[in-house]
């Protein structure tokens, strides 16, 4: 089925005349030229009739010259392009033909080879894949789930146009877009694709990645999403989230249904340049015996509800293995999947991590690879030998052979948190960092990967604040309250951001008791450096954790003071009108889940462990006044950043508020002289 030496024999990398940007590549990395993929629109030919409802999947992949998705005469076909049934991969022959064994319910795809583009629908979403489900869904589904298709058809054609053969790219990799309700959509539109499309022309990307949940269990928003992220006008691929699935399904053949009548297969791969990106579905819902029999996985059978876990199946593991056959050997591997198969985060929850992910690496030993996940909501940039304690346990995953990046989330915390300047909610991470995307710039075989935060400036790489005693004792007051029972604890907490004095305004006292300066770099690595400077003095910062097999460090401690006092005191939950709707008051969030209105508290989403923070210890000998504190961070490309943070030190806490009692001292002021 593979012929693999011919592809080898027959295979020509074309380099594109290429011009560089005014303002210069991203560092180890050249630019390209401008856009690599034109508005080619279409679709595959489908031909039925004589020859239909036959044993195999059989077509061209085709040169449309004519860009109109029909083979016509004087068209070629492309020989050495890869086809899948999602199982077996094949070689087109010379003439462009291929033969693929008819499985009982498949998707017949092609993957785009280097050098060529798919067409794709009006909103960029790519159209390169036949669904054969002779019967359709096995019952009727919420939101459609997939309509018959009938017989086999007597030929599925696939339309090829030549696009940049350039190795340089740039693809935007969104995690968790996750728009519960067309309010969010409008949050995702006025956040992370504005902070796209805001930027010059030449930086805009050749893809667009989301790594699953796209949507937040309303399958019907899947259409006004990707027309939203149209507007990059750069191809999107999708990955299926635990949140995109049919949530009706009986079994986990029949819930990505809706995915593939509405998006496509819900695994396939595709080429830009030299690099070879495999998108796979690993959840598995609902989730069975065969989840059940490893520890820590008998709630797939022993909870009423359906449950999902994550693990890549064993027809996917054979796709990969069969795809990767029939590749040169010599490019880059990107997968790209939706649940990590190693998170910090999640690293002792079975279900949120990959339970087969030792063999995926085995799968891609001696290549270079990387490794694109989403689910947890936090930017993990985990590097080649990273471990923590919980993955061998859960994963049988000692030290990461190979860069995984956990892409953070658009949504950031599910929308929520208080409204920035653009209207959208902050939503700081559970790890502090703000909604947004990564920027994956490729060249070759070699990438450089940057997280920018959604509107927050595009040269800001952390936030940086101060851990004082204080801040414990108050940090320490909320998370008490919020581990009662809601039922049973005052509505109120005990404590907002307006109990919570300066924490850049300290006393000798503060410092003798330990306080620290910390910075959160949003997707800083263990081969990330972090050092502040104070008043000429230079001293390093320490990671709070060290990546070497250890546990995760949780609490009041090792939290991110910037971002909990904004995640720990949320008065949007306050908000309310007198003759505003109801739903309208307080707020609706996931699955229409309402709070409020009620008193200022805290979000789901707390900065209380960290991946990406650094601290050092104030000097207990710092002395009174105001002193200037930069922290610098280079990154593994040799990249810096830097943020300034001045802070006080001060006898003691200066008043608060207004000093009502010395300006009501006199009743026109002092008297004149």
């Amino acid at each position: 089925m593979l012929r693999r030496a011919a592809f080898l024999a027959a295979s020509t990398i074309l380099v594109a005349c290429e011009t560089v940007p005014a303002d210069g590549p991203a560092p180890g990395v050249a630019p390209h030229g401008g856009p690599l993929f034109s508005d080619y629109r279409g679709a595959p030919e489908i031909i039925r009739g004589s020859g239909s409802g036959g044993d195999q999947a059989t077509g061209t992949v085709f040169e449309d010259l004519n860009r109109n998705g029909t083979q016509d005469p004087g068209e070629p076909g492309i020989p050495y392009v890869k086809v899948s049934n999602g199982l077996d991969v094949v070689l087109t022959g010379q003439d462009g033909s291929y033969a693929l064994p008819k499985r009982d319910d498949m998707a017949v795809f092609v993957i785009q080879p280097r050098g060529y583009q798919v067409p794709h629908n009006e909103h960029w979403v790519p159209q390169f894949a036949y669904q054969h489900k002779p019967n359709g869904s096995v019952k009727a589904m919420r939101f459609g789930g997939m309509a018959p298709t009938g017989p086999l058809p007597a030929a599925i054609n696939f339309p090829l146009v030549k696009a940049s053969a350039s190795e340089r790219f740039t693809c935007a990799v969104l995690g968790d877009t996750q728009t519960y309700s067309n309010t969010e959509i409008g949050y995702l539109r006025d956040s992370t694709i504005d902070d796209i499309l805001d930027r010059p022309r030449a930086e805009h990307p050749d893809c667009t990645i989301i790594v699953g949940d796209v949507v937040g269990d309303d399958l019907g928003l899947f259409d006004r999403v990707s027309e939203i992220v149209g507007t990059l006008q750069a191809p999107q691929w999708w990955a299926p989230g635990n949140h995109d699935m049919d949530l009706d399904a009986d079994s986990d053949d029949a819930a990505t249904d809706t995915w593939r009548a509405n998006y496509g297969p819900n695994y396939y791969a595709f080429e830009i340049g030299n690099t070879l990106f495999i998108v796979l579905d690993n959840i598995v819902y609902p989730c069975t015996e065969e989840d059940a029999a490893r520890a820590g996985r008998e709630f797939c059978t022993q909870d009423q509800r359906k449950r999902y876990n994550g693990r890549i199946t064993d027809e996917q593991m054979t796709f990969v293995r069969n795809l990767l056959e029939a590749s040169r050997g010599d490019e880059l591997v990107v997968f790209a999947h939706h649940i990590p198969l190693v998170s910090f985060m999640r690293q002792d929850a079975p279900e949120h991590q990959t339970d087969n992910a030792g063999e995926l690496h085995a799968l891609v030993d001696g290549r270079k690879a990387l490794d694109l996940a989403g689910h947890t909501h936090t930017a993990e940039n985990l590097s080649p030998g990273d471990s923590f304690a919980s993955w061998r346990e859960v994963t049988g995953v000692g030290a990461l052979p190979f860069r995984h990046l956990v892409v953070g989330s658009a949504a950031g915390a599910w929308y929520g948190g208080d409204f920035d300047h653009h209207g959208v909610p902050m939503a700081l991470q559970p790890m502090g960092a703000p909604r947004g995307w990564v920027k994956l710039d490729i060249s070759g075989t070699d990438y450089v990967e940057s997280y920018f935060g959604s509107n927050v400036g595009r040269e800001r790489t952390m936030w940086t604040s101060v851990n004082t005693p204080i801040f414990r004792s108050w940090y320490n007051q909320i998370m008490n309250w919020r581990a009662q029972d809601p039922r049973r604890r005052d509505p109120v907490p005990p404590l907002s951001i307006n109990d919570l004095p300066d924490v850049q305004t300290l006393t000798p006292r503060d410092l003798s008791r330990g306080s620290y300066l910390t910075a959160n770099v949003w997707f800083g690595s263990s081969e990330s450096s972090v050092e502040l400077t104070l008043d000429g003095r230079t001293i390093p910062m320490v990671r709070t954790q060290d990546s070497s097999g250890e546990a995760p460090k949780v609490g009041a401690e090792w939290a991110d003071p910037f971002a909990t006092q904004r995640q720990l005191s949320v008065a949007r939950f306050a908000m309310e009108s007198r003759s505003g709707l109801e739903r309208n008051q307080g707020v609706e969030a996931a699955n229409g889940i309402r709070t409020g209105p009620a008193a200022p508290q805290p979000q789901y989403a707390v900065a209380d462990r960290n991946v990406h923070l650094w601290r050092a210890r104030l000097p207990e000998d710092l002395p009174l006044g105001v002193h200037r504190a930069v922290v610098t961070t280079t990154d593994r490309h040799g990249r810096t950043s830097e943020d300034t943070i001045v802070i006080e030190i001060r006898e003691q806490l200066p008043p608060a508020r207004f000093r009502s009692d010395v300006f009501d001292a006199f009743e026109n002021g002092p008297p004149v002289r």
